[in-house]
């Protein structure tokens, strides 16, 4: 609603009480005296009022989308009551690891499977496939595993035509990945690396240093496999078709950007790296013309030294001279709260090329009144195209009100969230607020692939049902997916075609969703 209609609504409420004889101090004390009738119309002003500044609700629907609407309402409030008569069984209210199973049977997570949901704008780089992916990796030819002293635990990997001599691990022995499998069986080994790919299913961490700790370790042990140069490009393609099997047509990757190496343990500089990004990005379009694209974000490690920043802003400015309309902007990516908060690096920061667009992680954490949280004011303060994850902002009303009036979308990650640590059930996620305030957010996964989590749905699902008001309703799944590609880094140009082949996939989600029947598992 516009806030001339939101004005008029409250003249109207003032002219009704004057009415009645009501004055500003009375009515502070209530509407006690006033006639039921008169009350009703009030209520439902007000309500009105509420739900007509939550975000997405201005949208006018079509005839067709209005008769889908009522295909989601239905199902997402028969989940919804099931959730109010017993709500120890309501998934928005539990840990994603107790419910993974659950939530795929769900027929609304079926139905947001299939919705066209446009750009994933916050996901990282080695956190994308499936871990059944990962595992087939492990099956190439030249790769090798470094154990540690009891012959089972996985400490590294590394690709190699021969034992990996330059490359020493502490309280580890390398051996050929065969020869491990051969040793301790092959169901076994599978089991493990599926243990060791993902924090699923663990629940029971103490803190969110803890969470970060096994978080990180991941990151680690997947380097030295992942970092192999043909693998690197592997990877990322499949990554590309697992998230188009999920609805998602366009995406803006955040990338430490790490040398790669070759098999005989040379690095490849970091143009190389990008390179691959660039080349499967196109082969990947050239074979699905209804993805729209993908674009990149240098986001380095935070926990460094100005110094080391200064020289982060060189690369990003260099890369872009060769890559300018692919590597786009910067970040500074790590755990927040252990990280260095962005004030220690203004100055080779403000240093960094005006057409490069910085797109900050900020706020993640739950400490107010920190250098950790205030990392939201620099982040505003440097001009940030959008904010990532943003989880504090609403300790912060000024910093809020900023962003809503400059349009800076949080991209808001649920499962990360509360996989990380910061929040268990996500009806008391503060993107409520964001959404009831029409604040602009995007939903975004993170990384998926350690929570077992696909590219997107779950994000959706948990954040349509457990974040969004009770009464959201595909005004907001609409405005959620336009969003993700009106704050995209696309071009003008890019943008009208990125529009172009969403609608297309919309209006088909649209018409299936009025034919389809939900109650039938797949």
């Amino acid at each position: 609603m516009s806030s001339r209609a939101q004005l008029k609504f409250l003249r109207c409420m003032c002219e009704m009480t004057a009415a009645q004889g009501y004055t500003p101090a009375a009515l502070s004390r209530g509407l006690r005296d006033i006639t039921p009738e008169a009350y009703s119309r009030l209520r439902k002003i007000l309500i009105h009022m509420e739900r007509s500044s939550c975000l997405g609700d201005s949208l006018v629907l079509s005839s067709q989308e209005l008769a889908a609407n009522k295909v989601l309402t239905r199902v997402k409030t028969k989940e919804l009551e099931a959730g109010f008569q017993n709500p120890s069984k309501f998934m928005p209210g539990q840990h994603i690891f107790d419910v993974l199973q659950k939530v795929k049977e769900s027929p609304l997570f079926r139905l947001l499977k299939t919705m066209p949901k446009g750009g994933l704008l916050h996901a990282h780089d080695t956190a994308l496939c499936s871990t059944d992916f990962l595992i087939d990796l492990t099956y190439r030819e030249n790769l090798w595993i470094c154990v540690g002293e009891t012959g089972c635990e996985a400490i590294a990997f590394r690709f190699s035509e021969s034992k990996p001599a330059d490359i020493k691990v502490d309280g580890c022995k390398w051996q050929k990945m065969c020869e491990y499998r051969e040793c301790h069986g092959e169901q076994k080994v599978r089991s493990y690396l599926q243990k060791r790919f993902t924090m699923y299913p663990f629940t029971n961490f103490v803190s969110a240093d803890e969470a970060w700790s096994k978080f990180v370790s991941i990151f680690q042990l997947l380097d030295g496999m992942l970092l192999h140069e043909p693998v690197w490009a592997d990877y990322y393609y499949n990554a590309l078709t697992e998230m188009h099997a999920d609805g998602v047509q366009y995406l803006e990757l955040r990338s430490v950007i790490p040398n790669l190496y070759a098999l005989d343990g040379s690095k490849l500089p970091l143009a190389n790296t990008v390179q691959i990004y660039k080349t499967q990005t196109e082969r990947f379009q050239e074979l699905h013309p209804d993805f729209i694209g993908a674009k990149l974000i240098y986001a380095p490690l935070r926990g460094v030294s100005p110094k080391v920043v200064q020289k982060y802003v060189k690369n990003c400015t260099d890369l872009n001279k060769q890559f300018p309309n692919f590597l786009i902007g910067f970040d500074l990516v790590g755990q927040e709260e252990l990280g260095r908060p962005l004030v220690d690096f203004i100055e080779p920061l403000l240093s960094m090329p005006e057409h490069l667009n910085f797109y900050f992680h900020s706020g993640e954490t739950n400490w107010y009144g920190t250098s950790i949280d205030e990392n939201l004011i620099d982040a505003i303060l440097l001009g940030t195209k959008r904010i990532g994850h943003g989880y504090a902002l609403v300790k912060h009303p000024v910093a809020m009100e900023l962003v809503k009036k400059l349009d800076i979308p949080i991209e808001v990650c649920p499962v990360s969230n509360q996989v990380l640590q910061l929040g268990f059930d996500f009806r008391n996620h503060p993107a409520s607020m964001l959404i009831a305030n029409n604040v602009p957010i995007v939903i975004a996964s993170d990384d998926p692939s350690f929570w077992h989590a696909t590219p997107l749905t779950h994000d959706f699902y948990f954040a349509f049902l457990g974040i969004a008001p009770y009464s959201a309703d595909i005004k907001l799944l609409k405005h959620l997916a336009i969003s993700s590609i009106k704050y995209s880094a696309l071009t003008k140009e890019e943008y009208c075609e990125g529009m172009e082949k969403w609608q297309q996939k919309w209006d088909e989600w649209i018409a299936n969703l009025t034919k389809c029947d939900l109650e039938k598992p797949e």
